[in-house]
């Protein structure tokens, strides 16, 4: 058996790392097979070599972002498994101190995964940004978060956001209520995250003053945005033609960020996704920049991972058996 010792500066971090009821140790344990015990204000941790070195490297890493003053919860222990797996857990130290905006709860933003970290860089220095990747990875709460602190920095005069109105099993016209009634379920994400940014009350004053728009994508056409962050969401049900459109509404001083998952494509006919035509027409045009999440990113619950994993595999058996 092999033992290791991290030494903790503050004792306040072993409480935030053990969690309220052990629960985050309980995780690291129970991954690497190890035992994990508070001595004296150090942890000990006493298993096999590779599991007790692979646990202390989590632990440390634990230890960093709960000195940044993180709540460290389920999330974050598993992340940080997972770069440990990958050698890479020293990267976690990069993640930015900074936040990008402050909720009306009084809960700062910031990226809580290297992917996400490159995300923000790459809407901070690009003037347009593709992020594809599976649900929960924050694409769009993190794309409304930066449009919220380009906008409070008077960066941009404007926030849009938009969505195709594309049918997921329901039917449009059985809703009631003209069409922005009728398309207002499918923005309803959109609303959430700037009522969480905002409050209800600011969101609708500039609502009223044209500062914040959030519109069908049918609304765009024939629109120059200038001076505006432009935000396309679940762009993977966009055709080519809306795609080029889209995109060809971009005016001075503008950035746009579009968002999808290409696994989940509710386009009818199975008619192609502009947001895989644009990925593979745009790859190598300079100020655009097309970022990749993965489901280490996912920022939901555990088991959100676990589905997308599933699929994934379920998805690579069968082209291995239709192959």
């Amino acid at each position: 058996m092999a033992e290791r010792i991290v030494n903790v500066e503050r004792s306040e971090l072993v409480s935030n790392l053990f969690g309220s009821y052990d629960e985050n140790i309980r995780i690291i344990e129970k991954q690497y097979d190890v035992s994990i015990v508070n001595r004296d204000g150090d942890i000990k941790i006493t298993g096999e070599e590779e599991g007790a070195y692979n646990a202390a490297q989590a632990v440390e890493s634990l230890l960093f972002i709960a000195a940044k003053g993180e709540q460290i919860t389920e999330q974050n222990v598993r992340y940080v498994i997972s770069m440990v797996a990958d050698g890479s857990q020293d990267e976690v130290r990069t993640l930015s101190d900074d936040g990008i905006c402050v909720t009306m709860s009084g809960k700062i933003i910031k990226p809580k995964t290297l992917g996400q970290k490159q995300y923000i860089q790459a809407i901070k220095d690009n003037t347009i940004v593709i992020g594809v990747g599976p649900a929960g990875t924050g694409k769009t709460y993190l794309a409304v978060a930066m449009a919220v602190k380009a906008f409070r920095a008077h960066e941009v005069n404007k926030i849009i956001l938009t969505r195709p109105a594309v049918e997921a099993g329901e039917k449009l016209g059985f809703l009631p209520g003209d069409l922005q009634d009728k398309v207002d379920p499918y923005l309803r994400p959109l609303y959430d995250a700037l009522f969480d940014m905002l409050g209800p009350e600011a969101f609708a004053r500039q609502q009223e003053r044209g500062c914040i728009e959030v519109a069908p994508l049918a609304y765009m056409r024939g629109r120059t945005l200038d001076d505006a962050f432009i935000i396309l969401d679940e762009a993977q049900n966009t055709t080519p033609e809306q795609m080029k459109m889209f995109l060809t509404r971009l005016g001075f001083n503008s950035k746009i960020v579009i968002t999808g998952d290409i696994t989940q494509i509710d386009l009818p006919d199975k008619r192609k996704s502009g947001l895989i035509e644009a990925v593979r027409v745009l790859k190598n045009v300079e100020d655009i920049s097309i970022r990749r999440f993965s489901e280490k990113d996912v920022v939901r619950h555990k088991l959100v991972q676990d589905i997308i994993k599933a699929y994934e595999k379920f998805r690579e058996e069968g082209k291995r058996h239709n192959g």
